[in-house]
């Protein structure tokens, strides 16, 4: 059973019946928003999803579209997809990340979502972010980005490790930005 997140809500990886999770599949789907007037073709847009690894509040790696492995092979982007899907719940990007191959300095992972075409969520229809166990394919937690907005960039969730597990959190927050580089700044209160 999957969770819906909201801004800022917090959910367990740990299996049910005890145990945790080993490996996670985080992804993002989209699809481009019709044009109003005459000419309804949508618009292609270019979402890139990365992940940002952190050490106790500072940058150590990041996967994304011009480096798909993280350093130590945990955290691995399947590929850059130039102008999203049909909506349709399938996962346009993904990233996945080996949780137990993740080194222990790392305490935290955050996801962002860039316009790398500079179109704002305005623009973009059924974005959303997922995590998936992907041990079995089993949804875990669902953000969905509603309401799109004057904004080309946001930090969607963070994986961060507590008591000794691993937990999600959605995080939501807007920002502006072709690439995850421009968002450092806005990721930093997060940690």
């Amino acid at each position: 059973m999957s969770v819906n997140l909201s801004k800022g809500q917090a959910v367990s990886l740990e299996k049910r019946g005890g145990g945790s999770l080993t490996s996670v599949r985080m992804g993002l789907g989209w699809k481009a928003a019709p044009r109003r007037g005459l000419f309804r073709k949508p618009k292609e847009i270019d979402l890139d999803a990365s992940a940002v690894l952190f050490a106790s509040g500072e940058p150590k790696d990041v996967v994304f579209f011009r480096h798909l492995v993280s350093d130590d092979g945990s955290v691995k982007h399947t590929g850059d997809n130039l102008v999203g899907g049909a909506g349709d719940d399938e996962d346009d990007e993904s990233i996945l990340v080996d949780l137990s191959r993740v080194p222990a300095h790392i305490d935290q992972i955050v996801f962002t979502v860039n316009s790398f075409t500079g179109q704002t969520f305005a623009e973009v229809e059924n974005a959303f972010c997922r995590l998936v166990d992907e041990t079995n394919g089993q949804e875990l937690a669902r953000y969905t980005l509603t309401g799109g907005g004057d904004y080309t960039a946001q930090i969607m969730a963070k994986v961060h490790r507590q008591d000794g597990g691993w937990q999600m959190t959605a995080l939501g927050a807007h920002s502006n930005g072709r690439t995850f580089q421009d968002l450092m700044p806005a990721i930093q209160p997060h940690l």
